[in-house]
């Protein structure tokens, strides 16, 4: 009884310390430059259109119509970012990421989740750099990662 009390208090712990995190252009830039990895989870014709984030991982995470698979996707975020590392999620303008975050966090255990709050469109309206998505789409396509 009292391994499953301390159990349990463990996971409230780890649940109470997850946290999404919003941050702006100068963050991201900072959070980059550190290691942290960057889950772009748009579509590929936003990815074509636009550009990525140099090193960005190309993971769709709604389809067209908006429905999503979390747990399959949450397969192939885990190999990109454990639960006790942290990630920071982009969309085109910050209003995917912001369920997506929280899923993370909430759900699938992610103590710190960075999201992107204005998206690639901020970070483009800013002046921040952007690599053709083309590379990277073909490299994700090959290990079914996309």
């Amino acid at each position: 009884m009292r391994h499953l009390l301390f159990a349990s208090l463990l996971t409230l712990c780890s649940i109470a310390h997850a946290e999404v995190i919003d941050i702006d252009n100068a963050q991201l830039e900072k959070l980059i430059q550190s290691g942290v990895p960057v889950i772009d989870i748009r579509l590929q014709r936003e990815w074509e259109e636009t550009g990525i984030v140099a090193g960005s991982k190309l993971l769709t995470f709604f389809d067209a119509q908006g429905r999503h698979d979390a747990a399959g996707w949450l397969e192939k975020v885990k190999p990109l970012a454990k639960p006790n590392e942290p990630v920071i999620v982009i969309c085109r303008t910050g209003n995917r990421t912001k369920p997506v975050s929280q899923f993370l966090s909430q759900q699938a255990g992610y103590t710190t989740v960075y999201n992107v709050k204005y998206g690639i469109k901020g970070w483009i309206g800013a002046g921040g750099a952007v690599e053709p998505a083309t590379q990277s789409i073909a490299s994700c396509k090959a290990g079914k990662t996309c």
